[in-house]
């Protein structure tokens, strides 16, 4: 099957999905590989991975593996962070283009000015942003640890949260720390449209609405639960309630129809029609299964951190792993 399977990518032609899991299964064997997908990430991706899960979860997976080779189905941040947490092992991601618009939206530049008008505070980051932010960082967090971390910095410090206000401004209410926010956001999280999901929870009276924390305070207002991606998942499976509306990337309802088939799961709307009504990352969505397998065979793109930014991005990136245990 390598022969044929190669013939085809070298002749343009798609190849089919059985074909690609199996030569995904072989070359991970050979190579040592694990694989590791966010929620986010289409189907077939989540199926062939070895492990599927959030940030915090595949940040712990990411420190734990004793594969030769990381490939990290994911966007660009989460696979730097696989880097920094594995210097030795090559990390490789299926398209060096999957980017991220929340780290997108805290320059580095711009924010180290920030942080240098107020020495005095302490520096809470979403794992969400680039390495050299987290080289001006404290420590880091996800959405999962996020109160955790925030109630580990003794009350009388003053701290900045970056980059994304709408979590920094879920959090101020959860923790009743009066943080400093920088001015992010992540567009897929702002695409939701609070009168479309008014409108749509009118239809459905008996269905309970559950967000994201980086969806806009809005839509948080109106939500019966708010948590992380695996935090989503985790209270549809144990609540007694049978519908949900779900305001977060639309990638989580595959694992949620895997965990809960017997309940109705109904996406979000936006504020823009597309094709689902949902909303979903174009970054996340620019990895396939295709290049998945491409990325195997050949080891490439291959994602790198510096070792003086590795140096740096390690130090808060361990005070988390060490104070979510």
């Amino acid at each position: 099957m390598t022969n044929s399977i190669n013939e085809l990518a070298e002749s343009g032609k798609t190849l089919k999905e059985p074909e690609l899991f199996d030569e995904i299964r072989r070359l991970k064997k050979e190579k040592n590989a694990v694989l590791l997908a966010h929620f986010y990430q289409e189907p077939a991706i989540q199926e062939i991975s070895d492990f599927v899960g959030d940030s915090l979860a595949l940040s712990q997976q990411a420190a734990s593996t004793q594969a030769d080779l990381i490939v990290f189905a994911g966007v660009h941040f989460m696979a730097e962070t696989a880097k920094i947490i594995n210097p030795t092992k090559k990390v490789v991601i299926p398209d060096l283009n999957a980017g991220c618009s929340l780290a997108d939206s805290c320059p580095p530049e711009a924010f180290r000015k920030f942080i240098e008008s107020r020495p005095d505070h302490v520096v809470i980051s979403y794992i969400n942003c680039s390495a050299e932010i987290k080289t001006m960082t404290d420590i880091v967090c996800t959405s999962s640890n996020a109160v955790k971390i925030i109630e580990s910095v003794p009350k009388d410090q003053p701290i900045i949260f970056a980059p994304d206000k709408n979590l920094g401004s879920y959090l101020i209410k959860k923790t009743g720390r009066d943080m400093v926010l920088w001015d992010g956001a992540c567009l897929v999280h702002e695409a939701f449209a609070i009168d479309k999901i008014l409108t749509l929870h009118a239809q459905h009276p008996d269905a309970k609405f559950i967000a994201h924390p980086e969806s806009t305070p809005e839509v948080l207002k109106v939500a019966s639960y708010i948590g992380s991606t695996s935090g989503m998942i985790n209270h549809v499976i144990t609540s007694p309630f049978s519908k949900f509306i779900v305001a977060t990337e639309a990638g989580i309802l595959h694992q949620m129809k895997k965990d809960v088939p017997h309940k109705t799961l109904i996406p979000a709307p936006i504020k823009e029609d597309n094709t689902c009504a949902c909303s979903e990352c174009g970054f996340m969505k620019m990895n396939n299964l295709e290049k998945l397998y491409l990325c195997l065979k050949n080891e490439a793109p291959e994602v790198d951190v510096s070792k003086e930014v590795r140096a740096k991005a390690i130090i808060p990136i361990q005070r988390m792993l060490e104070l979510s245990k």
